[in-house]
């Protein structure tokens, strides 16, 4: 099942209409769908596919040539090229009669096992660029080898690419469309629980419940997802027992550098460097109360959904759960739910304010959004705004969010009008978005007021069709 991607797919499919020598850059992390992708798109068109393996230069010569051969001929040999300068030039060639494609997947593979490798693709690109008629796609999931020695200045490769794509995670409005038959809460529990990552998705299904799709997946020792963080942690990373530690301690409710290196008995220094790898995966981020330079203030959350979930309610209860006792441990997850939700939900409001944007419907042309924290010092008490967002210097809009049962009532506007007032705005939009909907009387002040926007829950997935 490919869903998604039109944006992506468009603009690969202008670049092979160019009938120019083009080379494209796609990278992200890995299970986010860009072999799918990739294939997708050559699927019809003459190519050669070549995936990397983790092993030395001989054996991946050995499959590139097979892959060569085999589109050459239509038959597997087994005869090999003298070298990856000989088989790459061969294609170069091949491509100066017709539009073809060479995509190399999992390219850090062979570029670590062939050093060079890199300086073989300069060469020939640009010995070939103005006669080739070949679309070259470099592939790999390790964020950090693609940035640093494929798209970075000093890397032998840079200048010579004509595109990139990050592929990211789907966002909330995609990602329902894995979830057809769910019932609208549910997609929305769904998404909090797998995030919006292709291969975590395909292992839900829309015709269970949440509760089964849980204890199918996360509590079921023989399943995909039960160990999932752990073993994409070893594929990354060197350490990954230190990225446990430090991933666990966020999740923990530790979330200052202080108490991090604290909980983890590191130093500062030491996470500092850990946590910057895991912000380049994706799976941590860093946040800076809303309109603030000062780091001090700055606290890490867990950005992806399902180390979140995983980490929150799995590890501590891997124990009993490799014991069978699925039921138990449901049992303990299924009242924190609600209170899980919280975070999910603004990430999803977020992502509606943005498209409300994008489409001109927003009485604020916020530049960007983001959560504030502080002291209110009218009320002496710490405060928080769950989304702010500036225009400019006069105007701003503010933004509170409530995932439970209950209608969202006066007071949490007027909690929010008070709060927007520790900034000076003169002009100023209020947002309050809600699972549940609102009372007659939070409808009606709202109404008065002229500048408040109710959006219930359903309004967002209605925005969506």
């Amino acid at each position: 099942m490919f869903i998604g991607r039109e944006k992506e797919l468009n603009a690969l499919d202008k670049l092979y209409k160019s009938d120019k020598f083009e080379f494209i850059v796609i990278y992200g992390r890995r299970r986010v769908g860009k072999t799918e992708l990739m294939n997708q798109f050559i699927g019809d068109k003459k190519s050669i596919y070549f995936m990397g393996v983790e092993s030395n230069e001989k054996q991946n010569l050995e499959n590139f040539s097979n892959s060569i051969i085999e589109f050459s001929s239509g038959i597997q040999a087994e005869t090999s090229f003298a070298s990856f300068q000989a088989a790459l030039e061969y294609v170069f060639r091949l491509a100066q009669k017709e539009r073809m494609i060479l995509a190399i997947d999992e390219y850090p593979y062979v570029a670590r096992s062939s050093k060079s490798l890199a300086s073989t693709l300069q060469l020939l690109i640009d010995k070939y660029k103005d006669t080739s008629k070949l679309m070259l796609i470099l592939c790999g999931s390790s964020m950090s080898y693609m940035e640093d020695h494929v798209l970075a200045y000093k890397a032998p490769l840079y200048g010579r690419r004509t595109a990139q794509m990050k592929i990211l995670p789907f966002d909330f409005e995609e990602s329902c469309r894995y979830f057809n038959n769910l019932s609208d809460e549910d997609k929305a529990l769904m998404y909090g629980i797998v995030g919006g990552t292709p291969q975590y998705l395909l292992q839900m299904s829309d015709k269970l419940s949440v509760e089964e799709n849980i204890k199918n997946t996360y509590l079921n020792p023989m399943s995909f997802l039960y160990e999932e963080p752990v073993n994409l942690l070893k594929q990354e990373v060197r350490e990954p027992a230190i990225y446990t530690a430090i991933i666990t301690a966020i999740a923990t409710g530790h979330t200052r550098m202080s108490e991090i290196s604290t909980k983890v008995g590191e130093d500062t220094n030491v996470c500092s460097n850990y946590l910057k790898n895991l912000m380049s995966l994706g799976i941590v981020q860093r946040e800076i109360p809303y309109g603030e330079k000062a780091s001090r203030k700055s606290v890490y959350s867990i950005e992806d959904n399902m180390f979140c979930f995983w980490y929150r309610f799995v590890m501590d209860n891997n124990s009993i759960i490799a014991r069978g006792a699925a039921d138990m441990v449901y049992k303990r997850i299924e009242p924190q739910l609600s209170n899980y939700m919280g975070r999910v939900f603004e990430e999803i409001c977020k992502q509606y304010l943005w498209k409300q944007l994008l489409a001109g419907n927003v009485p604020v042309e916020f530049v960007s959004l983001g959560r504030w924290w502080g002291n209110d010092p009218i009320q002496k008490s710490q405060a928080e705004i769950d989304i702010m967002g500036e225009q400019d210097s006069e105007s701003a809009l503010f933004a509170e969010c409530k995932w439970r049962n209950e209608r969202v009532d006066t007071d949490i506007l007027e909690t929010l009008v008070r709060r927007s007032k520790l900034f000076r705005y003169t002009k100023v939009h209020y947002y309050l978005f809600s699972k549940s909907g609102f009372t007659k009387g939070c409808a009606e002040k709202a109404a008065e007021s002229g500048n408040v926007t109710l959006v219930s829950y359903a309004e967002i997935l209605g925005s969506m069709k």
